[in-house]
């Protein structure tokens, strides 16, 4: 058996894929090169995270192919019916990342609260020179603690990061149209845990009532946010996106931070990756990160575990 994992694979699914007498091939093909290098090297199994796409061209070339498998929860960059239908097995890890992402909102929603993005950027030039006004500038930070977090999308990473939300004290509503009630357990260092039952609501009453909206959806052929829903957000309201690009109207996005309706945003996922808009980029009311949300050691750790194990059990 020969796996290509063209955009990497943690050691730990390498190491249980090797030790089941897989050949793993540790190389990044240039898209345009793929089929080629697949049908040369008699490749069993693609693995690919966001980067590289498997469409119906690659599939049709590919005869030999058994598996795609993907690293993370989206399959947006997979035909993914059209490789079920050629007899393809396709899989991917969705409970594997669910924390880092959520740890990734809150990490943009602590800076965010604090200023810390635009902070870290200027007190470098100026925190030599212009100290007393920079502290002016950023002393009218908030608490996150007593807020309600509105989470749009309630499945695997909704929910996780709904319980960081629980822990830091907020509020929580959310809005899923195929969820109507979700228990959520908070395990603690010690044992301890504390469960909620969160029973979702309408997309409107979220927008309405949360101080802070994050969106865990799939990519989708229309706006999840756009003005209609900016419209009915709270006044100085703050959105984060570590979802999927084309979810949030960056334009709409753009012109509800200049109009004052949102106070600030987060994005680590944009409609033009990897090339962002300037707009988006140069906006001190927006923390920045480049599709990071699965990035950390431990995701990356489960992510490959939980391939080679779905591997190792298809193709025994």
């Amino acid at each position: 058996m020969k796996v290509l994992a063209n955009d990497g694979l943690a050691n730990s699914g390498v190491s249980a894929l090797e030790k089941a007498g897989a050949e793993v091939i540790l190389k990044t093909v240039a898209q345009e090169q793929l089929a080629n290098f697949i049908n040369e090297n008699k490749v069993d199994v693609l693995l690919v995270r966001s980067a590289t796409t498997v469409r119906k061209d690659l599939i049709d070339a590919c005869k030999g192919l058994k598996i795609i498998g993907r690293g993370g929860v989206g399959m947006d960059n997979i035909d993914v019916d059209y490789a079920k239908s050629k007899g393809i097995k396709v899989i991917n890890t969705p409970a594997a990342s669910s924390h880092s992402v959520a740890e990734l909102v809150f990490a943009h929603l602590f800076g965010m609260v604090r200023f810390l993005h635009d902070s870290n950027q200027n007190m470098p030039l100026e925190g030599d020179t212009k100290f007393k006004e920079l502290k002016k500038a950023y002393a009218k930070g908030v608490e996150l603690k007593g807020k309600t977090l509105g989470v749009l999308g309630f499945g695997r990473i909704g929910q996780a990061t709904a319980k960081v939300g629980l822990g830091v004290g907020m509020k929580v509503v959310a809005f899923d149209p195929f969820i109507d009630s979700a228990h959520l357990t908070l395990d603690f260092f010690d044992g301890q845990s504390v469960s909620f039952t969160i029973d979702t609501i309408s997309k409107e009453e979220v927008l309405k009532q949360a101080d802070f909206i994050t969106l865990h959806v799939p990519a989708q052929k229309e706006y999840v946010i756009s003005k209609k829903e900016f419209d009915l957000m709270k006044k100085g309201a703050g959105i984060v996106n570590a979802a999927r690009g084309g979810v949030i109207d960056e334009v709409a996005l753009v012109k509800a931070i200049e109009e004052g309706k949102i106070s600030n945003a987060a994005l680590d996922v944009f409609e033009n990756e990897p090339t962002p808009e300037i707009q988006l980029l140069m906006n001190k009311n927006i923390s920045l990160t480049p599709h990071i949300g699965a990035a950390t050691l431990e995701a990356q750790d489960r992510i490959g575990e939980e391939l080679a194990t779905q591997i190792i059990e298809i193709l025994g």
